[in-house]
């Protein structure tokens, strides 16, 4: 008779999905066969450490256009760093090395298709020795320290 003091009471819940399994492919489309409301978002780099981060030099060629283009380094600074480098018996590798810059950079002033920046250009400068701006280009660099 004790048993019968009790009611035993069962309760079957079916759980939800798991955010992941709501979030697949398989159950959007189900949601929207259902035709449920299903807003979906793709996350840009989503889950990784990494910054986006656009450099200027990459910001200024994707708004260039035909009317609007971008001063580039000319072909004569081009030749003049090359021969600075082979003069040095530099590769473009060992010449970006010693400048702190990647060797697509130098392959690109070398080319002439990069736009200057004055702080690789006067890293370059120091490391070959000859003058990259100015009127004097080509001539060694003055050895003279700058006066305060």
């Amino acid at each position: 008779m004790a048993e019968s003091d009790w009611d035993t009471v069962t309760v079957l819940r079916k759980k939800g999905p798991t955010a992941a399994q709501a979030k697949s492919k398989q159950a959007v489309t189900a949601a929207q066969r259902r035709g449920e409301d299903v807003e979906t978002t793709k996350k840009w780099s989503a889950g990784q450490n990494k910054q986006h981060l656009v450099t200027k030099n990459t910001a200024k060629l994707d708004r260039e256009t035909e009317e609007l283009h971008h001063e580039r380094v000319t072909l004569e600074v081009g030749k003049v760093i090359q021969q600075g480098r082979q003069a040095k018996g530099l590769t473009q590798k060992d010449l970006a090395t010693k400048v702190n810059e990647k060797p697509q950079v130098i392959a690109d002033y070398e080319a002439g298709k990069a736009i200057p920046n004055n702080q690789v250009m006067g890293k370059i400068e120091r490391a070959i020795g000859l003058k990259l701006r100015g009127k004097d280009i080509g001539l060694p660099l003055e050895a003279n320290p700058k006066k305060k």
